[in-house]
């Protein structure tokens, strides 16, 4: 019962976040389809250097179908892959993973802009003005830097053995990082869904 109430609070914090998230690109497979009531289960995985904010990114994901998506962090021993590729095949046919989601940080840009600070808004006379403006307090202008963030995220499935989705998207601005991939996993879903590609 505590973990669905979690999971359904996670969802609610994932839809309702603030930060816009834009698919700069995106491709998929034209003969593949998912059908999210047919899956058995998925591996999500987030490929980031802190293993809290992996696990809590991770759990994010998984949030958004319980029962059918598996956080890596709970099959794999560490962030590393210590096996072979068959290995890791085997593993995931035979315990019946449908497929794998990878998110990963790819880069941040950063640009410097100047904020315009504010200015009384009496202008009728240059007395008037004076008089006015005179004893008012003035806001002044600023720089701040920009930081814009681009996510890929890739959709494999163990069944076709191959890439059937892949996505760049840009978020500027993010609050945390637990707000950029909250953000990052609605856009792509959305557009999943727009695209037809998943139900």
């Amino acid at each position: 019962m505590k973990k669905a109430i979690l999971s359904v609070f996670l969802v609610v914090l994932l839809l309702s976040c603030g930060t816009t998230t834009h698919i700069e690109n995106s491709w998929r497979d034209p003969s593949a389809k998912v059908d999210a009531t047919t899956l058995n289960k998925f591996l999500v995985a987030a490929l980031l250097k802190n293993e809290a904010t992996r696990r809590s990114v991770e759990d994010q994901m998984a949030a958004l179908y319980p029962g059918k998506a598996v956080p890596s962090y709970s099959v794999f021993s560490n962030k590393a892959l210590d096996k072979s590729d068959d290995e890791y095949k085997k593993l995931l046919q035979s315990s019946g993973y449908d497929g794998i989601v990878i998110m990963r940080l790819v880069n941040v840009e950063q640009e410097k802009r100047y904020v315009p600070g504010t200015y009384p808004t009496y202008y009728g006379t240059w007395w008037g003005y004076y008089r006015y403006a005179w004893p008012m307090y003035y806001d002044p202008g600023y720089y701040t830097t920009d930081k814009t963030y681009y996510v890929e995220v890739n959709v494999y499935s163990t069944r076709k053995e191959g890439l059937i989705w892949s996505g760049v998207t840009s978020t500027m601005n993010p609050t945390s990082r637990s707000d950029l991939f909250g953000s990052v996993i609605n856009a792509v879903s959305k557009r999943m869904k727009k695209e037809g590609f998943l139900k």
